[in-house]
């Protein structure tokens, strides 16, 4: 193959999928409402069940009665009839907690609202933080977390343990992560958009904010992996659990469908937990639906290189599979983003216009992709994009050093072993 015809292919599958975050950001990616809209919007007519502690026509759990078989409220109307319960999960959040708490403390739309804040063991002062933010509000309940028994990982258990404690009555689970900030309509939108998707679970990706730069070089790629490659049309219709995706930071669950996914007690021994309750979720028969919630949540994950390097570690030997699986789709996100530009230049100096032409060609259009999915998740375009190709290599390179870390047996997160 001569290397014009190698630059017009990578220009030809790069095009192809900038197309297809064109078409997924523009067409299928679902919206939280306008917090305007939602207060115009009716109530409900179907009335709630009143103890949703298992599956219309199920049993319900021992001392509790049955459920009935009674529908959720009509799609896309504003919850103000739906009890909700907001799980918070933490182990040593001191230091970022009380935005977080603040903002749920500030939702408006849901009258029926609790806060359940779980303390995992934490060293650093996490529970009288949040004794302190909270005040006497009586919708907040602290609790003193279990340490995870054999077979479960720290993250499932705590989430499974707040949904053991949530309100009987709550029919919709709203999971938070303490770096995770929301709007005050944030849950009404959320819940509003899980009901009118005729979902269990939603996942309304909050815009994800980068200030290193290291977070602005690695952080966008979340967002725009799964606009690239994900079929989000396809992902909502399709019953394979393989077509998942969610993002723990803010997770939203109809409580009956939760349960007949198994929960979290399901998913007890997986590092990516959210991912892993989202394929459960359609094992069960249910539906599951991802939606931009830029405008109404925030999150910055990390804040420093070393936290981000050591968050990533931990996870992406778990995102992409097997070692020969992961290699291939390092070898192939580096030849279609990394691999133009520098094709372009060594074409350049070889004396080959056209082929450093079209290589260049195939490098912006990486560009716009990046660019496209930055605007439409509220993430920051220029001049970042242009790096696109030296995100992409940290990628690969944060991929391959969770493996080896994992093979080696070191990798661990907050104090606990991931193996």
């Amino acid at each position: 193959m001569s290397s014009l015809t190698a630059a017009l292919v990578l220009a030809g599958l790069v095009g192809t999928l900038t197309g297809h975050t064109a078409l997924n950001a523009a067409c299928w990616l679902r919206r939280l409402p306008d917090p305007a809209a939602l207060r115009r919007a009716p109530a409900p007519r179907a009335p709630v069940p009143a103890h949703p502690t298992a599956a219309p026509g199920e049993p319900a759990a021992p001392g509790g009665p049955a459920v009935p078989a009674t529908a959720p409220p009509r799609p896309g109307t504003a919850p103000d009839r739906e009890s909700v319960a907001v799980l918070l999960p933490l182990r040593d959040e001191a230091d970022r907690v009380t935005p977080c708490l603040r903002a749920l403390l500030a939702q408006r739309g849901v009258p029926d609202l609790e806060i359940v804040v779980l303390d995992d063991g934490s060293t650093d002062g996490t529970a009288e933080v949040v004794r302190a933010v909270a005040g006497d509000d009586p919708r907040v309940r602290l609790v003193t977390g279990a340490p995870p028994p054999p077979g479960w990982l720290g993250k499932p258990y705590a989430c499974h343990q707040l949904a053991e404690l949530a309100n009987p009555d709550a029919t919709v689970l709203v999971f938070v992560d303490a770096d995770t900030v929301l709007a005050p309509h944030a849950v009404a939108a959320a819940v509003a958009t899980l009901r009118a998707a005729s979902a269990t679970l939603l996942s309304p990706y909050p815009r994800i904010v980068a200030g290193s730069a290291g977070e602005r070089l690695v952080q966008p790629l979340l967002q725009w992996l799964w606009l690239t490659f994900l079929p989000l049309r396809a992902m909502e219709r399709s019953p394979r659990p393989s077509l998942a995706a969610a993002g723990g930071q803010f997770l939203v669950l109809d409580r009956a469908g939760y349960r007949r996914a198994g929960g979290h007690a399901a998913v007890r021994d997986r590092i990516l937990e959210d991912i892993a309750l989202a394929r459960a979720v359609k094992r069960a028969g249910s539906r599951i639906a991802l939606a931009d919630g830029s405008t109404l949540a925030e999150c910055r994950m990390y804040r420093s290189w070393r936290d981000l390097r050591d968050g990533y570690a931990k996870s992406l030997w778990a995102a992409f599979g097997p070692p020969p699986a992961a290699t291939a789709v390092v070898l192939l996100l580096l030849l279609l983003y990394a691999g133009p530009p520098v094709l372009a230049v060594g074409a350049a100096f070889a004396g080959a216009p056209g082929t450093a032409l079209v290589a260049a060609a195939a490098y912006l259009l990486g560009v716009a992709g990046r660019l496209i999915s930055a605007r439409a998740t509220g993430g920051r375009g220029w001049p970042d994009a242009w790096a696109h190709p030296l995100s992409v290599t940290l990628l690969g390179w944060l991929t391959l050093r969770s493996y080896h870390l994992r093979r080696r047996g070191r990798l661990s997160w907050r104090g606990r072993p991931v193996r």
